[in-house]
């Protein structure tokens, strides 16, 4: 339903450093794109057919500062790979969608038409030939566009990838960048330098985690949107400070949302199995948690893993919401310089790199594109900090973000909505999950419990 019109290769304006950068942290990182999708409502004031040179323009300005971005990845020795700065550009792909109108596609739940708003990166070439941004204007007959990017998940981080998107929008807008403020850092060797080795720490992040149990199945993987408003984000912080929680520090908006969402797939995926091992994975950005930190605008990949302790379908169903919530804050709280240093020095010793990097992004061995044989973990992005009005290319701040695309089974994003009074969770599960999901989601919010008092 989507076609491509044109495809442009875009290089940076200026000429740009020719270098090869290696990470540690970007080694236990995948070689495929993030899929981010922004949405533009009808502007009588701008012509959908001339945007894309707008786009063009200032993305060869933006590759100027953000110049990894138009390189490539190589392979090293031990399947590991670096980053070549080689100024083979990014590209950008028009497209028309002329059978639906963006109210169509309802809450943008990322499958079927939604994944088509998102460029398609072959990966069935050599890895030095894959751009590592590649970005999708479509237009809709409505006058309203969307901006579909592929980000490549090994050189940059989600804070990365929005401060890049922030300077492309700006230019785009035609405003003046701040140097000193908005200079992005490259230099990989700041965050190799913090690599040291340390007993304190056996890294279950790397481990295999939590197997099925029960039988085996070959089923498909389904996506849905589900909401929360404000007060019901409220409700829900307030069941977990004051029901089993022995902590006098109130829980965060991130460690409540995120245990109940694990409580609640649990929940869906329960048939009997109170034993079930589970874990919960999520990612986090460790700029401001090294001694020093690293710059804000360190431009590479600096979101480590972690994982909450092993816990059981029975603990988190009949439990208070606190104790998923308090597993969550572990997971968050063992992640310090340390932890930064030991996990640094593990990647670089670990002979198995692709072990790794399996292990960190997918919640279960059974798990493959577009299918699930059994999986009883959960992993969980929080994109609740990146800002709508900071995505706009001229066009208006967007009236919806978040994921393109979602075909791994048991992965979460955590986002505001557009008006920042709610939060919005893109999820994917086994489809004969997901009903009883969003039935424990909504049902639970409302259930009444006895309020305890401290």
């Amino acid at each position: 339903m989507v076609s491509v019109q044109s495809c442009y290769p875009i290089f940076p304006s200026e000429p740009t450093p020719n270098t090869k950068f290696y990470s540690l942290c970007e080694q236990i990182k995948l070689r495929t794109h993030a899929s981010l999708l922004f949405v533009y409502k009808p502007d009588h004031h701008h012509k959908a057919s001339t945007f894309v040179n707008t786009l063009k323009h200032s993305l060869k300005q933006a590759l100027v500062l953000y110049y990894p971005l138009a390189g490539r990845l190589s392979w090293i020795e031990g399947e590991r790979w670096e980053l070549h700065c080689n100024a083979k550009g990014a590209q950008i792909i028009e497209a028309n969608c002329k059978e639906v109108n963006l109210d169509d596609l309802g809450d943008f739940v990322p499958t079927h038409l939604v994944s088509q708003l998102i460029p398609n990166i072959d990966y069935n070439v050599p890895i030095e030939e894959v751009p590592l941004l590649v970005a999708q204007l479509t237009r809709f007959p409505c006058g309203g566009v969307t901006i579909g990017v592929a980000l490549c998940r090994a050189p940059i981080d989600g804070t990365a990838a929005m401060g890049f998107m922030s300077t492309w929008a700006k230019l785009a807008r035609g405003e003046h960048l701040e140097y000193r403020r908005e200079m992005p850092c490259h230099d990989r060797t700041m965050l190799n330098s913090y690599k040291f080795n340390s007993g304190l720490h056996d890294h279950s992040e790397f481990h295999t985690p939590p197997l099925w149990l029960g039988a085996l199945g070959n089923t498909e993987v389904a996506a849905a949107i589900v909401k929360l408003t404000e007060e019901q984000v409220k409700k829900l912080k307030n069941r977990a400070r004051y029901v089993g929680n022995t902590n006098t520090k109130p829980y965060s908006t991130f460690e409540v949302i995120v245990g109940y969402l694990w409580r609640s797939v649990s929940k869906a995926r329960y048939v009997g199995n109170c034993d079930q091992p589970t874990r919960l994975s999520t990612l986090v950005n460790c700029r401001n948690r090294l001694r020093p930190p690293l710059p804000s605008a360190y431009a590479g990949n600096v979101a480590f893993p972690t994982v909450t302790p092993t816990s059981s379908f029975g603990e988190l169903m009949h439990r208070p919401l606190s104790y998923a919530a308090g597993n969550v804050r572990k997971a968050l709280e063992r992640v310090n310089a340390e932890f930064v240093g030991s996990a640094l020095y593990h990647i670089e010793k670990e002979k198995d790199i692709n072990l790794l990097r399996y292990s960190c992004h997918y919640p279960a061995p059974s798990v493959h594109k577009g299918t699930s044989k059994g999986n009883p973990n959960l992993f969980v992005v929080s994109w609740m900090n990146f800002s709508f009005k900071e995505a706009d290319f001229g066009w208006g701040k967007p009236i919806y973000f978040g994921p393109g695309y979602m075909d791994s089974e048991g992965k979460a994003f955590v986002m505001n909505n557009a008006s920042g009074n709610g939060l919005v969770v893109a999820i994917s599960l086994e489809a004969s999950h997901m009903d009883a999901f969003k039935k424990y989601f909504y049902g639970d919010i409302e259930e009444v419990i006895p309020i305890c008092k401290l």
